[in-house]
């Protein structure tokens, strides 16, 4: 107990530190990507962030093409690659070094359907169309939310999905408080954005869990 608690305080230590360093336009100050795995594939986090329960809840078809935008280091990216054999995943994340260790990894795994590419703070520059995009603790580091989902909506098939995870304000880990969007807020500017809520799951002991689609035109 003691030990996973000791866990569990650096690994809040250690996010907060990054985003207080963070940039509002989205992903900044994540090179070295073999020190930040230590943190975001922290096996502890398995327990809070219940990456198996979150796949399953993406309904994923096995040819699905799926966007992991703020990708990181991998963490379900990797996880993504193996519930769609025949699709594939685009990690995108705006940290150069990130996309070279997420590239790195993929190979080692042997996941060839991973294609790992360089976002910048206001695109994530797909290089092809998807039919979903998770963005797991990205949401509150991307600046004109807005005009992002608005252009994003270019890149999704029809009947596409956008899922969001993200900390909530009482979350002991997490961003600083002030970053937090809370989640009745995620959907208010989701909608403007011309989205509309799909699904909201409730598991997730820390984090808010929300589905959008387009909304018809």
């Amino acid at each position: 107990m003691r030990r996973r608690l000791a866990l569990g305080l650096a690994l809040a230590a250690a996010l907060v530190a990054a985003a207080a360093r963070a940039q509002p336009a989205h992903r900044r100050g994540f090179a070295g990507a073999e020190g930040w795995a230590r943190v975001f594939d922290d096996p502890a986090r398995d327990q809070w962030q219940k990456p198996q329960q979150v796949i399953e809840a993406l309904r994923l078809a096995p040819d699905a093409v799926v966007a992991d935008i703020g990708a990181g280091t991998g963490y379900f990216t990797m996880r993504l690659a193996q519930a769609v054999p025949g699709g594939r995943v685009i990690a995108a994340d705006v940290e150069p070094d990130m996309v070279r260790y997420v590239e790195q990894r993929a190979r080692q795994m042997e996941l060839a359907n991973v294609t790992a590419v360089l976002a910048s703070a206001d695109d994530p520059r797909l290089p092809a169309a998807v039919d979903c995009v998770l963005l797991a603790n990205t949401y509150h580091h991307i600046g004109d939310r807005e005009a992002y989902f608005r252009r994003l909506a270019a890149l999704l098939k029809p009947g596409a999905t956008v899922a969001i995870i993200d900390h909530r304000p009482e979350s002991p880990v997490g961003p600083p408080r002030s970053m937090r969007v809370p989640e009745e807020a995620v959907k208010a500017e989701m909608q403007r954005a011309g989205y509309l809520l799909s699904a909201e799951h409730d598991f997730l002991p820390r984090q808010h869990f929300l589905v959008f689609r387009r909304a018809a035109r």
